[in-house]
């Protein structure tokens, strides 16, 4: 990053977090929701409308990296940026957001300094000054296919739909350096512990995930990583309950011991 001020976001933005609240239930556009199940939500911005015209965001690259986030908090006057905020495609962004009833207040924007070219450059300028502004807040559609539409004081829009979490079964989830796991479809498993791979017998049935003996290689690592490994290994061994909101799975072993993974 080149601005130091925008530490804060990036720090946020590595911990994943993802939570848009308010106390109490608000009207949000058509629908009476609480503002609080935009939570643990990932939104992609499909469009912009700026003076009537509206500008999509363009489909190669841009469109795999999108994303944005809210986590609504006290302006740390000392910081630029905050914790709320994510990518349009190219630069990264972190913004201060305050809620009230169906109002976003977006302030403190910063940005990464790289140069945008063509449509994601265009597109990225119309979001940012649309973006940074008092929005009202309208929610519709059915849970998992929401769209989010945010329109400033001078009636220009963003329109952002809600990202579809990815599968239990088939996406590599992070467990932290070199350490993942991938649930196959024929119950199994396979993955890394840090150091060493493994593969085995993985059955998923009501919230749990039953591990058989796991295979593992045999290289000696360094003392830290081994300690890791001997935890991960406990914990991913007989029947583990599991918790997945959106990109991110917690397991929790039988001796309690949890990991949060994270979608790659």
């Amino acid at each position: 990053m080149k601005r130091t001020t925008y530490a804060k976001y990036a720090a946020a933005a590595l911990a994943g977090t993802t939570v848009l609240a308010a106390c109490g239930t608000e009207s949000v556009g058509t629908r009476t929701e609480d503002v609080s199940t935009i939570a643990d939500t990932s939104w992609v911005p499909r469009k912009v409308t700026v003076d009537g015209k509206d500008y999509a965001l363009p489909e190669k690259g841009a469109l795999k990296a999108a994303h944005i986030t809210f986590k609504p908090g006290t302006a740390d006057p000392d910081v630029g940026g905050g914790e709320s905020g994510g990518s349009v495609g190219c630069n990264s962004i972190g913004a201060d957001v305050a809620v009230k009833g169906d109002t976003v207040k977006v302030s403190d924007l910063t940005r990464t300094l790289i140069g945008c070219q063509g449509a994601v450059g265009e597109f990225e300028e119309k979001f940012v000054a649309v973006f940074d502004n008092d929005l009202k807040a309208e929610l519709d559609g059915p849970s998992g296919a929401r769209t989010l539409t945010l329109t400033s004081p001078e009636g220009d829009r963003i329109t952002l739909r809600e990202q579809k979490p990815p599968a239990l079964k088939g996406t590599r989830w992070s467990l932290g350096e070199n350490a993942y796991l991938t649930l196959t479809r024929n119950n199994t498993v396979t993955g890394s512990l840090g150091c060493n791979t493994f593969n085995g017998k993985a059955t998923v049935k009501d919230r749990t995930i039953e591990f058989g003996r796991l295979s593992t290689t045999r290289m000696t690592c360094s003392a830290p990583v081994m300690k890791t490994e001997r935890r991960l290994a406990e914990i991913l061994s007989g029947k583990v309950s599991y918790q997945q909101k959106h990109d991110s799975l917690t397991l929790t072993g039988t001796s309690g011991e949890s990991v949060t993974a994270r979608a790659e």
